[in-house]
């Protein structure tokens, strides 16, 4: 069984309701303000983290003109890598503001580190915990000094095929992290839903002995969801204000209500597992008058001996089951019966098979 995973005292594992984390990412759209009101928003709609990206521009790439460094692709496409990151990364400066008041409202905050800078400033702030992003998953350093750190981590998987994902948590494992957990994530910007491919929570699952969790970039609620029924105790999704406000993220976030009902359903969905004993809930019990049991359609006198017409198969369910019908008749009662009286083992002097 994987290791559970304790952030904050709050238990990571497939017997809790999934972790949520709301994903800044770039929604703050470059104001503090709109990035601490995105914090206490969290909060207010039940995430148990908030998540935000630790780089500056010139850790992610250099600028360059050179057609290497233009996307050409995707939401971002048109645009220089540096000129993407130059308007989404969330400033150094800003981030033990961010920490303070995350600690305040009482929501975890962590963060994607992007280089060893960044990481050297979330160990001073404290972080709990950290995440790799998709595209560094391969970045087998950074990995290591992540891991260095002591700390749970969340390791995303788009575009990585199955040995890359083996090298680096055996990367971790090595430099001293014990605590991972996986995320199915398709790195698409937003996912066709139809394109989710869910199922590899399960491969995930089967192929590695650690949490698995979904980063979810789906428009919409029903993947999390989905996620949750195959098993998923993290799910990591985008989060805004408003979509309106623009933004290099803000198409495949959701906003507060959104996510707030996505959180409902993620843990009603996990609510709605149960256990994997075949138990019939107590809350059928007041039901039972709908079911069919044996009942007495007859008076007899005590020593009679039943006959077909005696006894019926009806509702309620209070008497002996219809499967015992044949055993009933022939056999006789021990005291006096009226009609609408349940047919009962106690009331017969045959015992039945």
């Amino acid at each position: 069984m994987a290791k559970e995973i304790d952030i904050k005292n709050r238990i990571i594992s497939t017997s809790n309701a999934p972790y949520i984390i709301a994903e800044m990412s770039a929604n703050h759209k470059g104001s503090l303000k709109l990035a601490t009101d995105t914090i206490r928003a969290a909060k207010e709609v039940g995430a148990d983290a908030v998540k935000i990206q630790t780089y500056t521009p010139d850790t992610m790439t250099i600028n360059s003109n050179k057609s290497d460094f233009y996307i050409s692709e995707g939401l971002w496409r048109g645009r220089t890598l540096y000129e993407l990151y130059e308007e989404a990364y969330t400033p150094f400066d800003w981030h033990e503001e961010l920490f303070e008041l995350a600690d305040k409202v009482g929501i975890t905050i962590f963060s994607s580190p992007f280089d060893e800078t960044a990481v050297d400033l979330l160990e001073k702030l404290g972080s709990p915990a950290y995440k790799i992003a998709s595209f560094e998953l391969v970045d087998i350093p950074l990995i290591k000094y992540v891991a260095k750190q002591g700390k749970p981590m969340f390791l995303s998987t788009g575009m990585a095929n199955l040995t890359e994902i083996e090298t680096a948590i055996q990367a971790a494992n090595t430099a001293g992290c014990k605590e991972i957990t996986l995320f199915h994530c398709i790195s698409g910007y937003p996912t066709p839903i139809d394109k989710a491919n869910l199922r590899s929570i399960e491969v995930l699952k089967q192929r590695f002995d650690v949490q698995i969790g979904l980063s979810d970039h789906t428009l919409g609620i029903t993947a999390g969801v989905v996620a949750t029924t195959l098993g998923a105790s993290v799910i990591e999704k985008h989060f805004t204000m408003s979509r309106s406000n623009g933004g290099v993220d803000s198409q495949f976030s959701l906003e507060p209500k959104e996510m707030e009902m996505f959180i409902k359903s993620c843990r009603e969905a996990f609510q709605s597992l149960g256990n994997h004993r075949f138990e019939r809930s107590d809350i059928e019990a007041q039901n039972k008058a709908f079911r069919r049991s044996l009942y007495f359609v007859k008076d007899l006198k005590k020593g009679q001996t039943i006959d077909p017409e005696h006894v019926s198969r009806i509702r309620p369910g209070y008497g002996l089951e219809p499967i015992y019908l044949e055993s009933v008749i022939g056999a006789k009662v021990v005291s006096d019966v009226f009609r609408g009286d349940r047919v009962e083992l106690k009331l017969l002097e045959k015992k039945l098979p």
